[in-house]
C-alpha cells in the first residue's frame, strides 16, 4: 500500500476500533443475577437391560394419542447410574420418545413421587451425546488443522473468540437490559475487528475487508430497522420467543429481532468482503498493469459469481430452520398469501431479503476500496529463460529437436526423420 493509502485507511479504522472499544466498555454487563435452579436432578446411566412386556399387564400403560399408529410398547429399563446405583424405569413412551436398548448411554431424570412421599421416581428422557459430539468436534477440528494448517489454527481461536463474546457479552448484555439492537452492532464489530485480522493477518486485504463488512453491516442495520417498523414485527412469532418474555419480560423482543438479523448477516458478510479484498490482490500481482477499472471489473466478475451462489444458500438455510413451522402451516391448509404473511415466515422473508441487499452491497464497496490500494503496487515480472529440456528416447525416435519447448512461440522445423516418417504415413 502506498503510504497515502495506508493514512487513510488508518484515519477510517482507528476511529471505529475506538468507538467499539468505548461501547463494549459502556455496555459490558456486571454479574448477572441468575434464579438458583429448582428444576428435577438428571443422572448419567447406562442402560443394563431391556424387558419387553404386554401392555395389557403393564401396570401404567403408555398414554397414546388418537393420530399414533403405531403400537405403544410397555416394559422395564434397568440402568446402571454413574454413582452404581440401580434403577429400574418404564420404557420411554410418546412422540419423540428415546429408544434404548442394553449399552447405550442415557439421561435418567430423578423426581419426587406425587402419591408417595419421599419415594423417588426416575424417568429416561435423553441420550447421553457426550461422547459423539467430542467425536464430531474433534474431526472437524483435525479437518480444519489439515487444510489450512496455521491458518486453520487461527480461524478455530477466531471461532472461540466468537463464541466467547456471544456468551459472554451479547447475550449478559441483552439480558441486563441493554438495547439488543446496539448490543449487536458492538459485539459485531468486535468479533469482525478481532477475527479477520487474527484468521488473515494484518494487511491491505484484510483491512478493506473490515472496511467493507462495516459499512455494509451499517446498511444492514438500517434497512432491517427500517423493515421491522414497516411491517410491524414484533419479534415474538415463536415460541421461544413468547417464553423469554416470561423469563424477563423487560427485554425488547423487536431489537433482539434486529441483533439477530445482524449477527446472522455478519457469518456471510466477512466471507464476502475477504473472498473480494483477495480476489482484488491476486489480479493486481498477476498482472501488475490493471489499473483501477480493470481491477474492479474483474474482481466484480468473481463477486457476481459469489452473490448469486450465497442468495440460495440464504434462502435455504433459512428455509431448513424453519421447515416445522412451514410443515405446520402447510397442514393446516392455510392460503398460500396468508401463509406468506405470517409473522414468523415474514420474518424469515425480512432476513433473507435484508441480508441479501447487505451482501450485494459489500461486493461493489469492498472491491472499490480493494482496487484503489492495489492498483500499480505489484512489479512487472521479468521473463524467464527458458532451459533446454533433455529429449527423451521417445522424442528421439520421432525426430524432435532437444530444444522444440524452448521457445513456444516457433514452430520446429522438422527433421529428416520427421518426413521420412511423414512420406510412411
Amino acid at each position: 500500500m502506498s503510504r497515502r493509502a495506508t493514512r487513510l485507511t488508518m484515519i477510517a479504522l482507528i476511529p471505529a476500533a475506538v468507538a467499539t472499544l468505548v461501547g463494549l466498555l459502556l455496555l459490558w454487563p456486571g454479574d448477572l443475577k441468575t434464579e438458583p435452579w429448582t428444576g428435577s436432578v438428571n443422572h448419567d446411566g447406562v442402560v443394563a437391560g431391556v424387558r419387553v412386556v404386554d401392555c395389557a399387564d403393564a401396570a401404567e400403560p403408555p398414554v397414546q394419542t388418537p393420530d399414533q399408529a403405531a403400537p405403544p410398547v410397555c416394559g422395564e429399563v434397568v440402568v446402571r447410574l454413574a454413582d452404581g446405583k440401580v434403577v429400574t424405569t418404564s420404557i420411554p413412551s410418546g412422540p419423540g420418545a428415546a429408544e434404548v436398548e442394553a449399552g447405550d448411554k442415557v439421561i435418567v431424570m430423578e423426581t419426587e413421587s406425587i402419591d408417595q412421599e419421599g419415594v423417588l421416581r426416575y424417568e429416561i428422557v435423553d441420550h447421553d451425546r457426550t461422547d459423539g459430539l467430542w467425536a464430531l468436534a474433534l474431526a472437524f477440528v483435525g479437518a480444519v488443522i489439515a487444510f489450512g494448517r496455521w491458518r486453520g489454527v487461527f480461524a478455530l481461536v477466531g471461532l472461540a473468540f466468537t463464541f466467547a463474546v456471544l456468551l459472554m457479552f451479547v447475550v449478559p448484555a441483552i439480558l441486563q437490559g441493554s438495547s439488543p439492537l446496539l448490543v449487536a452492532i458492538v459485539g459485531s464489530a468486535v468479533i469482525m475487528l478481532v477475527v479477520l485480522y487474527l484468521t488473515h493477518g494484518i494487511n491491505a486485504p484484510t483491512s478493506m475487508a473490515v472496511l467493507g463488512t462495516l459499512t455494509a453491516l451499517a446498511l444492514t442495520g438500517g434497512l432491517s430497522a427500517l423493515s421491522v417498523s414497516l411491517l410491524h414485527l414484533t419479534g415474538m412469532a415463536s415460541e421461544e420467543s413468547m417464553y423469554v418474555t416470561f423469563v424477563n419480560a423487560d427485554i425488547d423482543m423487536a431489537g433482539l429481532l434486529l441483533a439477530g438479523i445482524l449477527i446472522g448477516a455478519l457469518g456471510v458478510l466477512d466471507d464476502v468482503t475477504v473472498t473480494q479484498a483477495y480476489t482484488v490482490t491476486e489480479l493486481a500481482a498477476a498482472n501488475p498493469r490493471l489499473g483501477f477499472t480493470g481491477l474492479y471489473r474483474a474482481a466484480s466478475r468473481v463477486g457476481r459469481a459469489h452473490i448469486t451462489s450465497v442468495i440460495n444458500t440464504i434462502v435455504l438455510a433459512y428455509a431448513g430452520a424453519s421447515l416445522p413451522t412451514l410443515l405446520l402451516l402447510t397442514a393446516g391448509g392455510a392460503p398460500l398469501g396468508e401463509m406468506l404473511t405470517n409473522e414468523f415466515l415474514a420474518q424469515e422473508i425480512v432476513r433473507s431479503a435484508v441480508g441479501t441487499i447487505g451482501l450485494i452491497a459489500a461486493v461493489p464497496i469492498t472491491t472499490a476500496l480493494a482496487a484503489l490500494v492495489s492498483r500499480g503496487t505489484g512489479d512487472v515480472p521479468a521473463p524467464r529463460r527458458a532451459r533446454p529440456r533433455r529429449v527423451d528416447d521417445l522424442e528421439q525416435a520421432w525426430g524432435l529437436p532437444a530444444d522444440h519447448d524452448a521457445h513456444p512461440h516457433q514452430h520446429p522445423q522438422p527433421t529428416r526423420a520427421w518426413a521420412e516418417h511423414d512420406r510412411t504415413v
